[in-house]
């Protein structure tokens, strides 16, 4: 279990919230505002509930203090999020920061300079933690896109100050716990991507999960070639049959059904345009590429979909990045949205890749939860402890 800010009486209480606002930026302009718009709820529930809020972030990867990832572009954009003025600190620790905090007011919002200008960060050293929680009486992690990673601002400081979930983190962690921890079953899966090699530690943890384990994009080619069908000039990983194999194996002494493509489209060339063929997977022609499901594939995954109560979808299946080879991805997320419209599928995705595929075809809005947490999405799906995640729960 992990605590909510439900749990704090936060008026006049200085409350230190890690959010994760690294986000696309040009020219010293915020190009996508979507994590800052869904980092607001938190902010805002406790700026009406009279805290005073210290907000930090890291923004990029700099190797030192660098002007060229300063925060401060952010003060604007989170100011018209949260409907009030942000103060602007220029540093995140030491006595000018400090002093600057103490100056704050019952329901103002402060953004600190970026985390990651101290090395402390990411090395999740206790001193550079002390500092931060010096500067609060209480911790909100609302960044479960960062829980991955073992960093002073996510773990080491939810062990300093009594800690709490940020609304964005309690929705995330309430979704997945609904789709993996305590799934209404029959539970399906699809995996898609290009490789196995990325995937191998999820692949294992979810046929032990699920009823269904759809498998789709590039990954497909390979257990394709382990159950020596041809692939002709498709991506494939060869060397990694045997691995396939060994994951076939393990889902069928788990009783989880594999589901592989039982036609596909091919053509020449990954391009706009390209001709294309739909073959069946016995008859993949010499020197053609495997770019997408076919619609039979199509059909069946949704044929089994129909009978699962909850789905947790990473990966697209086929190269949707260019039509028509966004066919069979598309297909299926707007029968999952429709699903999951009509209250009879709890449908959660998550992975970069995956959320493009879904905002391709229109349906990003329309599933259960879409998680924008790339990395922590992942893990998280692979079966392991994520360090910010287990800090809070240890914290309650």
């Amino acid at each position: 279990m992990f605590r909510t800010i439900d749990s704090f009486n936060v008026r006049g209480k200085r409350v230190l919230v890690r959010a994760d606002l690294n986000v696309p930026a040009a020219d010293g302009v915020v190009t996508d505002t979507t994590r800052i718009e869904r980092s607001a709820a938190t902010l805002i529930d406790l700026a009406r509930r009279g805290a005073r809020v210290i907000l930090v972030s890291h923004f990029g990867r700099p190797k030192a203090a660098d002007p060229a990832f300063s925060l401060k572009l952010l003060v604007e954009p989170l100011s018209q999020a949260l409907g009030q003025p942000v103060r602007w600190v220029d540093d995140c620790i030491g006595r000018a920061t400090q002093r600057a905090v103490a100056s704050l007011r019952d329901g103002e919002v402060a953004l600190l300079e970026n985390l990651r200008f101290y090395p402390g960060e990411e090395a999740n050293d206790p001193a550079f933690a002390r500092e931060l929680a010096a500067l609060a009486d209480l911790y909100v992690d609302d960044a479960f896109s960062c829980s991955h990673r073992a960093h002073a601002s996510i773990e080491a400081v939810a062990h300093l100050l009594p800690s709490a979930a940020g609304r964005l983190m309690q929705a995330e962690l309430e979704a997945l716990g609904k789709a993996l921890e305590k799934p209404e079953k029959p539970v399906a899966a699809i995996v898609g991507g290009s490789k196995i090699s990325t995937k191998l530690d999820l692949l294992g943890n979810l046929v032990a999960k699920v009823d269904y384990l759809i498998i789709g994009g590039g990954m497909a080619n390979t257990f394709l070639f382990a159950e020596g069908k041809p692939v002709g000039a498709s991506l494939c990983e060869r060397d990694l049959a045997d691995t396939a194999r060994a994951i076939l194996e393990k889902a069928r002494a788990a009783q989880c059904h594999v589901v592989l493509p039982v036609d596909v489209v091919v053509a020449d060339k990954l391009a706009p345009g390209a001709e294309t063929e739909v073959v069946g997977i016995d008859a993949v022609p010499e020197g053609k590429m495997i770019l997408d499901a076919g619609p039979a594939s199509a059909e069946t995954i949704i044929d089994r979909l129909g009978g699962c109560n909850t789905l947790v979808w990473n990966g697209p299946l086929g190269a949707f990045e260019v039509a028509p080879f966004d066919a069979a991805t598309n297909a299926v997320a707007r029968w999952v949205a429709e699903r999951t419209g009509q209250g009879r599928l709890l449908s959660v995705a998550g992975g970069g890749d995956t959320v493009s595929a879904l905002d391709k075809a229109g349906v990003v809005d329309q599933l259960s939860y879409v998680s924008t947490a790339g990395g922590a999405f992942l893990e998280w799906l692979e079966g392991k402890t994520l360090p910010g995640v287990a800090a809070l729960g240890g914290a309650a």
